[in-house]
């Protein structure tokens, strides 16, 4: 099966470790990153699409991120 995540953050280096985290374990960026500003916060925030094929049968109780 494909898996996919939506990882998400605020613009900084955080974030930024937290894909290349996804792509050393195996997971392809999918489509472009998104940008938002959080005006809440005052910040931007980004949002980057993330699969990868697995040999697993889906289940709404698989953790993705241990994929």
């Amino acid at each position: 099966m494909r898996a996919y995540r939506l990882l998400t953050g605020a613009d900084d280096a955080a974030f930024c470790h937290k894909v290349s985290e996804a792509l050393s374990k195996g997971w392809a960026l999918h489509g472009s990153p998104a940008y938002a500003h959080d005006p809440e916060h005052g910040v931007m925030r980004c949002a980057q699409a993330v699969v990868k094929e697995v040999d697993v049968t889906y289940s709404p109780e698989l953790k993705l991120g241990s994929l």
